[in-house]
């Protein structure tokens, strides 16, 4: 199975150490994991572990109740709302085949310059050849050259890095050749992400995480011990399920949340689900009240 390279770990680190002479803070040390002191913004840009690959702290969802909040948006809706999330510095789009989203992107792209935005999208392909085929499928769907991050959907077994082996071959294989910038995985069940965390393969994460334990892979702590577990390893980790899909319903509960995936120190970026700007505005405050 592949590993990340010298070169690709050196540069992943001069990525870091450019991100920080240039002011920018990042969530956490990669050594400590502590949280500087300094107030953390959803705009912030921050560099995902070793990969390099740079992207604000807040991204924008496509997945919420499996893709359905944000296809009734309707196209002209989603595309002006990621449009006005652009404006107010937000550089992070996180879809998945199975959300059935790509074609929205796709539309909300075309008004954004794509070396600002950093694409994240996922295959549920168990089979080589159709992660092959899922991958320049995705590329035509979302009208890009390259995905930043192509995550493995949902592994749910307990060993799935040995039985997922061929098709991670070809997920690094198109790394390897540009048409991909990263690859990792995304998990449903605390068994299969503790293999996540073991797994050197992966480079980012995408993992369910809120103080509330709604949709989670296991409890607050079990999961926020794996988090460690790869922060420290220099990957990527990005939170998803930061509101619960609903269960922070109200202003407080979601200021709850914030309060706690930022203050772990071990979650880089995270993506939630809007369905309209005004969720935006408030979660890029509540961001800020989180780490004041």
């Amino acid at each position: 199975m592949p590993t990340i390279s010298r070169r690709e770990f050196l540069a992943g680190a001069t990525a870091a150490a450019g991100l920080a002479l240039a002011g920018r803070p990042s969530m956490a040390d990669p050594k400590t994991g502590d949280r500087a002191s300094k107030k953390v913004r959803g705009t912030d840009l921050v560099t995902l572990g070793r990969t390099g690959l740079q992207t604000t702290v807040l991204g924008i969802g496509t997945g919420t109740r499996g893709g359905r909040e944000q296809r009734e948006m309707g196209q002209a809706a989603f595309v002006k709302m990621v449009r006005y999330a652009f404006d107010r510095g937000i550089r992070y789009i996180d879809t998945a085949d199975m959300y059935m989203t790509h074609l929205f992107v796709r539309f909300a792209l075309k008004e954004l310059p794509r070396d600002q935005i950093f694409i994240q999208t996922k295959t549920r392909a168990t089979h080589p050849e159709v992660a092959k085929a899922d991958i320049e499928r995705f590329r035509r769907e979302l009208r890009t050259g390259y995905i930043d991050s192509l995550l493995i959907h949902a592994m749910r077994d307990k060993g799935w890095p040995e039985k997922m082996r061929p098709v991670m071959d070809v997920l690094y294989e198109a790394k390897e050749k540009g048409r991909v910038r990263a690859v990792g995985v995304s998990c449903h069940g605390l068994d299969p992400l503790v293999d996540a965390a073991n797994c050197d393969w992966n480079q980012i994460h995408l993992v369910r995480i809120n103080p509330f334990g709604a949709k989670m892979d296991g409890k607050p702590d079990e999961v926020a011990a794996q988090i460690q577990k790869m922060h420290r390893n220099g990957r990527g980790v990005i939170g998803m399920k930061i509101y619960g899909e609903g269960v922070a319903d109200s202003r407080e509960k979601r200021l709850q949340s914030l309060k706690y995936v930022l203050g772990l120190g071990t979650v880089h970026a995270f993506t939630i689900g809007f369905s309209n700007p005004k969720q935006i505005d408030e979660t890029l405050e509540l961001i800020e009240l989180a780490t004041s």
